[in-house]
């Protein structure tokens, strides 16, 4: 049995978190996407072909696309036997049975408005800006703009290809290749190899112009509007530090490239996507308030983006990871060191409602922010307890061991305790599994 049909075995079957998303009978190992975009009337068209694997026997098969209209699907370059749209649910019956271990490759043509995609949390995906788009797709955003097995256990590799108007610069996934001017139009390319959940592809179009630098030999790339520049320049002057540093606590930056996007607009939180993170202008500052986002957003590359997680109940395992990072970066600039961080946020987290379960927070409570800090405080009480060059072998060993693979709460405890002697159980259980906040240790 392959890692991936381990991993959907385990799966959950429609996630209460995001419920009627993905299909467990099949995975996709490869999406190539050739998309053309019009921004004046919100217009997309596209051609999608996924490489899918079956994971059991099958005849029918069903990807996620929301508010798309399909004009035609082909299987192995032949029709389906029949195929049809159902909310945000594209139906095929196969014209031939798919055996379990067998491949096929799935093309689909669509085209229409995109918007954001409804869900438990709030919409999420595509997003108009004022002059320009985003897309924010976690955790249900995917099929706003691409067919999809939109399950974050199923991670394939990519290939996009994007057009767009000649005076606008489009920005996505992985690293930049043909380049290709025809009319008024760009067609741009970018190729992610590392396996990528659908949730952390985007697609990033505006006026914007590259600020580059290099973190040893990975490429960091800031795109910002060229009269924010300046701004941009002096508030992400710490980024490639912020690699580097990182890179020597939790292993080897994951991916060849690093991009920031900072849009014109103001958006109320930073956008995690893999290989590539999005700021609001208002994020452009070097006060902390910005300056922690910076830190928790490239933190994600490691937590969320190269280790994702297997079920959306351990939101915690990216959340968690990622808001500790900001208190270590505060202790490698010059700042309140993580401890202090954390005995603040203790005290703050006593006074809340002790109603959170944080091993399982249900929809309601996926983005909450007691899932971050009280996440951080689990790894703070670790750390406490293995000691720092303990802690930070153990951070680095978890990360090598299931590099650009999908992770559980129940495996990190058993990397901690078989890495450490320590009965990782025993020790965090209080943190995750129950709702009282526990105490730190002295």
């Amino acid at each position: 049995m392959s890692e991936r049909q381990r991993a959907m075995e385990q799966s959950t079957p429609n996630d209460v978190y995001v419920p009627d998303h993905g299909d467990p009978t099949f995975g996709v190992s490869h999406y190539d996407l050739v998309l053309s975009v019009a921004l004046e009337n919100n217009a997309l068209s596209g051609r999608a072909t996924l490489t899918i694997e079956a994971t059991e026997d099958l005849d029918r098969l069903e990807l996620d696309l929301f508010a798309l209209r399909v004009s035609r699907v082909k299987v192995d370059g032949a029709q389906p036997a029949k195929w049809s749209q159902r909310r945000h649910r594209l139906v095929l019956r196969l014209r031939e049975p798919l055996a379990a271990g067998t491949q096929a490759a799935v093309e689909v043509t669509y085209a229409g408005s995109p918007r954001p995609m409804p869900g438990p949390d709030g919409e999420a995906g595509w997003e108009e800006l004022e002059d320009g788009l985003i897309v924010a797709s976690q955790p249900h955003g995917a099929p706003s703009w691409f067919p999809c097995n939109d399950r974050p256990d199923d991670k394939a590799t990519y290939r996009l290809e994007i057009t767009a108007p000649n005076d606008y610069t489009v920005v996505a996934n992985g690293r930049a290749g043909d380049k290709r001017r025809r009319g008024s139009t760009t067609t741009w390319e970018y190729v992610a190899d590392a396996p990528m959940a659908t949730y952390l592809a985007t697609l990033q179009v505006g006026r914007y112009v590259p600020i580059t630098d290099t973190a040893g030999a990975v490429e960091v790339t800031t795109w910002c509007p060229p009269a924010r520049r300046e701004s941009v320049i002096e508030a992400f002057a710490d980024q490639t530090t912020m690699v580097e540093r990182f890179a020597e606590l939790f292993g080897p930056y994951p991916f060849d490239t690093y991009a920031a996007v900072v849009t014109d607009d103001e958006l109320e939180i930073p956008l995690e996507a893999q290989t590539l993170s999005i700021f609001g202008s208002n994020l452009a500052t070097r006060d902390w308030s910005a300056q922690r986002l910076v830190a928790h957003e490239l933190a994600h590359q490691w937590f969320g983006n190269s280790l994702t997680l297997r079920h959306w109940r351990d939101i915690w395992l990216h959340e968690g990871f990622a808001c500790y990072a900001e208190w270590l970066w505060s202790e490698l600039s010059g700042g309140p060191d993580a401890d202090a961080h954390a005995r603040e946020q203790h005290e703050r987290l006593a006074g809340l409602e002790q109603d959170l379960l944080l091993g399982d927070p249900g929809p309601d409570d996926l983005f909450d922010d007691r899932v971050y800090k009280r996440g951080a405080l689990t790894l703070h009480t670790l750390r406490r307890t293995l000691g720092d060059d303990l802690f930070f072998d153990v951070l680095r060993s978890w990360t090598a061991a299931h590099r650009h693979g999908t992770v559980t709460t129940e495996q990190l405890l058993d990397h901690v305790s078989e890495a450490t002697g320590v009965d990782a159980a025993a020790l965090l259980g209080p943190w995750l599994t129950e709702r009282a906040l526990p105490d730190l240790p002295a």
